[in-house]
């Protein structure tokens, strides 16, 4: 059974920084991305960034410039390094991820972890 946990929530001020966590753990032959997504009240998740096996990244448009994502691959661990950061990211944060496992490919997602912006 594949997991995917996060951790490096919490409440930040605005203009500050926070670091986010996700590991996978259980039995993983390999991964084929690993990237975060957001759900902030009322609206739809969204692609925050995404880093592939290749390390190709990609970026929303919103975060390009303050958010950083980042793979530890022996740990199978993602990071999002937030700086910068302003009300409009305040929101659930989850990890996703495609992994090759007992059970073949499947996208996984964390439990979300809440980011709140605000003074």
């Amino acid at each position: 059974q594949v997991q995917l946990a996060e951790s490096g929530g919490g409440l930040v001020q605005p203009g500050g920084s926070l670091r986010l966590s996700c590991a996978a753990s259980g039995i993983i032959f390999s991964i084929n991305r690993m990237g975060w997504y957001r759900q902030a009240p009322g609206r739809q998740r969204e692609l925050v960034a995404v880093l592939t096996s290749g390390s190709s990244t990609n970026y929303a448009d919103s975060v390009k410039g303050r958010f950083t994502i980042s793979r530890e691959d022996v740990k199978n661990t993602v990071y999002l390094q937030m700086n910068s950061l302003n009300a409009e990211d305040t929101a659930v944060y989850y990890c996703n991820a495609e992994i090759y496992g007992r059970v073949g490919l499947r996208n996984y997602w964390g439990q979300g972890t809440q980011v709140t912006v605000s003074s």
